[in-house]
């Protein structure tokens, strides 16, 4: 007996979800969001009595016409339209469908929101704001430098393990999105965080037998929420206004390089970007901070021009 539409649907996703995750290395993340994006749209259909696997472009319109109505932001609106789409591609390859329904389809515009960087002294005073006289402090130290220093992810960071770290060439292995494994570089201050960090911190703090870099207190691997967590409260205590978070370290990194003349295509790859249209966003990052750089200069130039004016008026 065929299963009901809605059933079928939802069974044809869970296989769509498990390809995603055993053969395209897909994040549990990106997994977990999928089934999210995916899911709403299929209650909707549900709630509209429409079979998921013979819809038309005019009721999928009809469900981004929903999504506005409800205030979902249109970033959030495009990715879930690219979202569903893709499960529609791969229900086309697998034979379920015979046509793919959204082919075509115009996807909503995304407002470009340029990433928000840090000044080089706010990552030093974050930096600057752990203590060096624990295990913890050595930990979080070397974590916070390899973090700037190298452009890492978060959840590459807290991946390491020790074998792959070269602390004489200044490099680290680490597997980004799609497990796609790379090299990246970091600098003097990371390395020598890191040795102490393994000569004095480690070694009080990693179990026996535990090839995780980063360790908590139990010894075992530390997590992404205990970086980010660590991370807020160094930041209160260097009496740092900005919001800081892990992945803000890694948009400064990136934007400093820039900053610095680093070519856009050394940059990807330190990133790990897939397409070089990712980096690029950060060129316009970089030339925002030096069109502000230049008024504030230019401000305070002629400040001074009328300061001085002004007191020739008064001689």
């Amino acid at each position: 007996m065929t299963a009901e539409p809605p059933a079928r649907a939802r069974h044809l996703l869970e296989r769509y979800l498990h390809e995603l995750a055993a053969v395209a290395n897909r994040s549990p993340y990106t997994v977990r969001n999928y089934r999210s994006d995916i899911g709403d749209f299929l209650a909707f259909c549900d709630e509209r009595g429409a079979d998921p696997l013979a819809i038309d472009r005019a009721r999928f319109r009809e469900y981004l016409a929903t999504l506005r109505s409800r205030g979902v932001a249109a970033a959030s609106v495009s990715r879930r339209t690219s979202t569903i789409h893709g499960f529609y591609r791969w229900l086309q390859r697998s034979g379920v469908i015979e046509r793919d329904p959204l082919y075509g389809i115009t996807l909503p515009k995304r407002p470009r929101r340029l990433p928000k960087v840090v000044d080089p002294s706010v990552i030093a005073a974050l930096i600057e704001a752990v203590p060096e006289d624990t295990p913890q402090g050595l930990r979080d130290r070397a974590a916070f430098e390899l973090l700037y220093g190298g452009g890492l992810r978060i959840s590459e960071l807290v991946a390491l393990d020790i074998g792959e770290v070269d602390l004489i060439a200044g490099t680290a292995i680490v597997r980004g999105k799609g497990r796609r494994e790379r090299v990246v570089l970091f600098g003097r201050p990371a390395m020598r965080a890191l040795e102490r960090y393994l000569s004095g911190g480690r070694p009080k703090l990693a179990r026996a037998g535990e090839k995780a870099l980063f360790v908590n207190r139990f010894g075992h691997r530390l997590s992404v929420r205990s970086v980010q967590t660590a991370i807020k409260r160094y930041a209160v205590a260097a009496g740092i206004a900005e919001d800081l978070h892990p992945h803000l370290l890694r948009h400064s990194f990136a934007t400093h390089l820039l900053d610095g003349g680093a070519d856009l295509r050394i940059v990807q790859e330190l990133l790990g970007h897939a397409s070089p249209a990712t980096t690029e966003i950060y060129t316009h990052v970089s030339r925002a901070r030096h069109a502000e750089v230049a008024e504030e200069a230019w401000r305070a130039v002629g400040a001074e021009v009328l300061d001085r004016a002004r007191r020739r008026r008064q001689q």
